[in-house]
């Protein structure tokens, strides 16, 4: 069976900061290259940042120098640090794996998401 799972969401005043995770289980996420989507309620579904098998970068410029993307091989899970957060960051966040080792291409695996509120 073939998972990933989103955790580490919450409720957070502005200006609060979260981690989410992304865990996989029954397969590496080492030879893949993934990416964190979110979705608010009434908009289109939007990349944020995805992360290369060697560990190149990339984000949404709405979110540079706020979110950082890494990856921990050895404990199979890819993390999404997000600093500073605004009320526009509220979402549900995705996690996905790329069928490749860059952030090209189709996004097939995907979790189930974790909710982002940001709120005073």
């Amino acid at each position: 069976q073939l998972l990933v799972v989103e955790s580490g969401g919450g409720l957070v005043h502005p200006g609060g900061s979260l981690r989410l995770s992304c865990a996989a289980s029954g397969f590496h996420l080492a030879p893949y290259a993934i990416g964190w989507f979110r979705q608010a309620p009434g908009k289109e579904r939007e990349e944020v940042s995805c992360i290369s098998s060697g560990g190149g970068t990339n984000y949404v410029d709405s979110v540079k120098g706020r979110f950082t993307i890494s990856r921990d091989n050895a404990k199979n899970t890819v993390y999404l640090q997000i600093n500073n957060l605004k009320p526009e960051d509220t979402a549900v966040y995705y996690c996905a794996v790329v069928s490749g080792s860059v952030c090209d291409g189709d996004f097939d695996y995907w979790g189930q998401g974790t909710q982002v509120t940001v709120s005073s």
